[in-house]
């Protein structure tokens, strides 16, 4: 090393991995974080009822540049080890006799989706959990039927979801471009992002976890997600509940593979979705956004989401909007 070469600053530590949850300790964590007053009858919002009118008007007042950035990833029609089920699309005219006709035509396609796939973009309502036998709230699970879903489904956000997102982005906190499969991220983790982007996640925010999961398959090629993937630790669904939070996004879908709970494959989404009530966005796109807010030293901004119109249905395919 020459006299004037520095030497480089050392990576930063990486985090010791946080310890497995019995069945018991899950249980008691569920026991904890579960709404105490899910008032409402079928048309019980969850954590939304945090989005008051006021919050809403709060978030557009932070609108500073008017640029809008798309959190969805582009629908996936090729399988692959993490859409055995792709979404399928097919035109269905015009033909060709009917391209070459003189006068007026029209084209038309066709479209079918796995809605909670471990690909697509897509939002989970508050019916789309079962444990033990009931859904948020209480709410027996044989309101789910074949048919349908009887309460808590897609038509509590028929307005959409309005009000102010944050981001944490994780693999900057640990300066990696994203967090290898099997990581989990604490409540400690979720803190330092805070304290590092200079942000605050409040009461009524929709919260969104990067973990670099995008990232990570545009550069190495998708991979089977349901053994390995990146995502919180149940316990960190506590920093949520003391926020107050209205909505939980992800890169990924929020929960780790390998469970941290033997027996729960989905710890993370019991929490959210069937005891706090929130609303999951799985398999958003943060990479533009995260640039984005790095430019701007911003890291919350409006957020806009609009779900199908699917009265009955668990979820959605969505395309979040940001606005900053």
């Amino acid at each position: 090393m020459t006299s004037h070469q520095q030497p480089l600053p050392a990576p930063p530590a990486q985090p010791a991995a946080p310890q497995p949850l019995s069945e018991a300790a899950f249980r008691e964590l569920y026991r904890r974080l579960r709404d105490p007053n899910p008032d409402g009858g079928e048309e019980r919002r969850g954590a939304l009822d945090r989005l008051t009118p006021e919050r809403v008007v709060a978030a557009a007042a932070e609108v500073r540049c008017g640029r809008t950035v798309s959190l969805a990833a582009p629908v996936e029609t090729r399988p692959g080890p993490d859409s055995p089920e792709p979404a399928t699309h097919r035109m269905t005219a015009p033909t060709h006799r009917e391209s070459a006709e003189p006068g007026l035509t029209f084209a038309r396609d066709r479209f079918a989706m796995n809605v909670h796939g471990d690909v697509d973009s897509h939002l989970d309502a508050l019916c789309h959990v079962i444990f033990d036998g009931e859904l948020y709230g209480g709410v027996p699970s044989s309101t789910v039927t074949p048919d349908g879903a009887g309460a808590l489904t897609l038509d509590l956000v028929r307005d959409g979801i309005v009000g102010r997102g944050v981001l944490l982005d994780i693999p900057r906190l640990r300066g990696v471009p994203w967090l290898e499969p099997g990581a989990q991220v604490t409540a400690e983790d979720l803190v330092a992002a805070e304290t590092a982007q200079g942000t605050t996640v409040g009461p009524g925010d929709l919260l969104f976890v990067r973990v670099g999961h995008r990232l990570r398959r545009r550069d190495l090629g998708p991979w089977d997600v349901t053994r390995a993937r990146a995502g919180l630790h149940p316990t960190a669904m506590g920093f949520l509940a003391e926020r107050h939070v209205s909505v939980l996004g992800s890169d990924g879908n929020s929960d780790a593979a390998p469970s941290a709970v033997a027996g729960v494959a989905f710890p993370v989404h019991v929490l959210a979705v069937n005891a706090m009530g929130l609303h999951l966005l799985d398999y958003l796109d943060f990479e533009e956004l995260a640039e984005v807010c790095e430019e701007q030293g911003r890291w919350h901004f409006l957020c806009v989401v609009a779900p199908l119109r699917l009265p009955a249905a668990t979820g959605s395919p969505v395309n979040p909007i940001a606005v900053l």
